[in-house]
């Protein structure tokens, strides 16, 4: 073999191992930037509850208290004495800043989809990127009669999987939303896919304590809203040893972009190199002759 066909030969050989390179790096993107964004948000999660331990007693029932005047302002339709009023405005003027311990005010954790997701206030394209976010206008995350909490999230983001597998829940399932003071417990008791101007879901029924999970859907057409409600019920330590025996999926969106990738991956290097191995044997053969 001459000096220029060797050459180029090695140009080759190194041209393709970067393309098989640049290849795997894209196939695997999704499944990196999964695993890096679930641990941001784990990350984040163990801030928040971090930082609220430098609370303390008093700081977390003045903040308490003020998000309890914000959503009393909510659905409050009476005349009112000027002190309750002077609460109202109070509360409405901090809108979930009472609330936050680093920019995040809870997360929430719902076990049968194995997912657990910070919550922002706000629904900005920022705030969704990052987390779960709190609709302004509904009621704060923190419990109590006549309230309806809307916690919204992206879906079929390549980055995360947010609120992707919301629709796997069904009634009776439970999950948790987490904030400066304690753990609140919800069962879901509707599931329903709605038009995006309809809010007639979403109000506040009275004496009842409601949080309400909002994506959109179908996937990639976004035309409506998938809404998985859930009624306060009670939290205790025998719920936490149920939820831990509870039967997570193990064929969720997220494990089979990452067991695809995984296969497809290990597919690209035995062609590359079965392939290498022959264009060397080739090699070798022209050499010889």
């Amino acid at each position: 073999m001459n000096d220029k066909k060797r050459i180029f030969t090695k140009f080759a050989n190194y041209l393709t191992a970067f393309v098989v390179f640049v290849g795997l790096l894209i196939i695997s993107y999704p499944m990196i930037s999964r695993v890096y964004y679930h641990n941001l948000s784990q990350k984040n999660i163990e801030e928040f509850k971090r930082e609220r331990k430098n609370l303390t007693s008093d700081e977390i029932l003045e903040r308490i208290s003020l998000a309890k005047a914000y959503n009393d302002s909510l659905n409050s339709i009476n005349v009112e004495d000027p002190y309750s009023k002077k609460k109202h405005e109070e509360g409405r003027n901090e809108y979930a800043r009472m609330l936050e311990v680093h920019e995040k005010i809870g997360h929430i954790q719902i076990p049968a989809i194995d997912l657990d997701l910070p919550i922002y206030a706000g629904t900005s394209e920022t705030v969704l990127q990052k987390g779960a976010g709190h609709m302004e206008g509904t009621s704060l995350p923190i419990g109590g009669e006549s309230t309806h909490t809307v916690i919204t999230a992206h879906t079929g983001l390549n980055t995360s999987r947010m609120f992707t597998d919301i629709d796997k829940l069904k009634e009776g399932d439970i999950f948790l939303i987490e904030n400066i003071k304690e753990t609140l417990a919800y069962k879901v008791d509707n599931i329903q896919v709605i038009e995006p101007t309809d809010f007639s879901k979403l109000v506040i029924i009275p004496n009842k304590d409601h949080v309400t999970l909002l994506t959109c859907t179908p996937y990639m057409i976004n035309s409506h809203r998938l809404i998985v409600r859930g009624v306060r019920t009670e939290y205790s330590l025998k719920i936490d040893k149920q939820l831990s025996k509870t039967d997570k999926p193990f064929f969720t969106e997220n494990n089979l972009i990452i067991i695809a990738t995984i296969i497809f991956d290990i597919l690209i290097v035995i062609i590359y190199i079965v392939v290498s191995r022959k264009s060397r044997k080739e090699n070798k053969k022209s050499d010889k002759l």
